[in-house]
């Protein structure tokens, strides 16, 4: 194994928990009466929605190949596997923060609803979607920031 691969045994398992988080993650969450399956969504949206995440779980077995195969060019591989949750994540947000661009809504009546909470007194209502990618996005940056490039001696 390469001293670059041996270095970053927790970038690797950071990251692959941000990747299951983007891919799949959604095929559980999203495969269901809640969305694919939803007879309120118009078939074009179920399309859609399974067509994304599809998408996702390639993209996220790419990013597991890159991670967990060690070769000549694995620092290069890993920061290939850093940028595609990045990708992911950072459209997620931008829409997320757009929204009102296009009408759009975080969440519908009939699926999973935001989870009330209190948080220092306040009555806050958390997005599902909106928390769990908010801490897969702080796991990313802590995975990014625990990459070791080991020096020549």
């Amino acid at each position: 194994m390469s001293e670059v691969y041996e270095a970053n045994t927790i970038a690797r398992v950071l990251l692959t928990v941000a990747a299951l988080g983007f891919s799949a993650l959604p095929m559980y969450a999203d495969f269901n009466k809640t969305h694919a399956t939803n007879p309120l969504w118009t078939g074009h949206a179920r399309f859609h929605v399974v067509w994304q995440v599809l998408s996702y779980a390639g993209v996220g077995t790419l990013s597991l190949y890159l991670i967990w195969t060690n070769g000549p060019a694995y620092l290069s591989q890993l920061r290939l596997a850093c940028i595609l949750p990045a990708v992911v994540y950072g459209a997620f947000f931008t829409t997320y923060f757009s929204m009102r661009l296009f009408g759009g809504r975080a969440h519908d009546d009939n699926g999973y609803l935001p989870i009330p909470v209190r948080l220092f007194g306040a009555r806050l209502s958390l997005d599902l979607n909106f928390t769990v990618f908010g801490v897969l996005v702080l796991l990313l940056i802590v995975a990014i920031a625990s990459i070791r490039v080991p020096v020549a001696g």
